[in-house]
């Protein structure tokens, strides 16, 4: 039986998920082979981005202004994830994203998690850097739309499928963390 994982990014007004909102949402569904399906939405956070934020993703307070709330689309993302293991680039801080929104939303979520941050520093230690811009460039992976949702899970994606090419020792099932 094939394991899925949800390859995850998202924006957000902040960096702490207790004071920030979520801004946007990508989420390809991964086999272990090939992206599956995906999901990728804007999001309200009903609150003003930061400029500093707008100027390093380029959304803007007018281009969130008529996009879903997070609980309108709680159920949608729910569901998405829904028993794969969700996948991140420091996914502390997305998977905290998500399971607080969700929370917020009446959906208690849980989920087992894999960081693509601490899998690089493992399977590639030659690396000097291992941010995902940095990691990408060391192994020659396009990241399309740096800095948006979708760019940054997609290429996260490719990263995971390079990881797992180099991974001889099962390593990645080790790192997986339980809910």
């Amino acid at each position: 039986m094939s394991k899925f994982y949800s390859i995850i990014d998202i924006e957000a007004t902040g960096g702490n998920s207790k004071i920030g909102r979520i801004t946007e949402v990508a989420i390809y569904l991964y086999d272990g082979k090939e992206i599956v399906k995906e999901y990728n939405t804007l999001v309200n956070p009903e609150r003003s981005i930061p400029i500093y934020v707008q100027r390093l993703t380029g959304i803007t307070d007018k281009m969130v202004a008529k996009a879903p709330l997070f609980t309108e689309v709680a159920d949608d993302i729910a569901s998405f994830l829904n028993g794969s293991c969700f996948v991140a680039h420091n996914v502390k801080s997305d998977y905290s994203f998500i399971k607080d929104e969700l929370q917020k939303a009446g959906i208690d979520y849980k989920s087992e998690h894999l960081c693509t941050l601490e899998l690089s520093k493992t399977l590639i230690p030659e690396a000097s850097h291992h941010g995902l811009g940095k990691i990408c460039n060391h192994l020659e992976i396009e990241v399309p739309n740096r800095h948006r949702a979708s760019g940054d899970a997609l290429a996260t994606v490719k990263l995971f499928q390079h990881l797992q090419k180099v991974d001889q020792n099962n390593k990645i099932q080790r790192l997986i963390r339980k809910a």
